[in-house]
């Protein structure tokens, strides 16, 4: 058995291929996942599991350097960025290496979430919660 947090075979796998720079999409119920990137679906139900459990597993093993998100979370859904704001600030300090956030429109995440390995797809259902993750290296 994996010593590890990070139990979920396809999402351990997915961790373990990434290089400096590629990038994963942790999403939302709603996102619109085009052909092309691995799509890794773990949604159960309408909230379950949260963008923040999932986020909370990956960044167990993953150096991230910088994290992309909708412009619009700010106004229609501020909680949930301020909470993931706070969760990367937090992995920032864990992993001893700055994180830089940037924002983008919500069709431009679209388009850019087609360029991830991976689309890892949670039970979330708050708007705009969605977020790409831009590997670092760990060295």
């Amino acid at each position: 058995m994996k010593r590890g947090k990070l139990l979920n075979a396809p999402l351990s796998a997915l961790v373990a291929r990434m290089g400096h720079t590629d990038e994963i999409t942790v999403c939302d119920a709603g996102l619109p996942i085009a052909a092309g990137p691995e799509r890794i679906d773990l949604a159960l139900m309408a909230g379950t599991p949260s963008l923040d459990t999932v986020l909370t597993a990956l960044l167990t093993d993953l150096v991230v350097e910088k994290v992309i998100m909708a412009s619009e979370i700010k106004l229609i859904s501020p909680a949930a960025h301020q909470a993931l704001v706070e969760q990367i600030e937090a992995h920032a300090a864990a992993q001893g290496k700055p994180i830089t956030i940037e924002y983008c429109l919500h069709e431009a995440f679209k388009t850019r979430s087609r360029q991830s390995k991976a689309i890892v797809r949670s039970g979330e259902v708050t708007p705009y919660a969605n977020i790409i993750l831009c590997a670092g290296v760990a060295f």
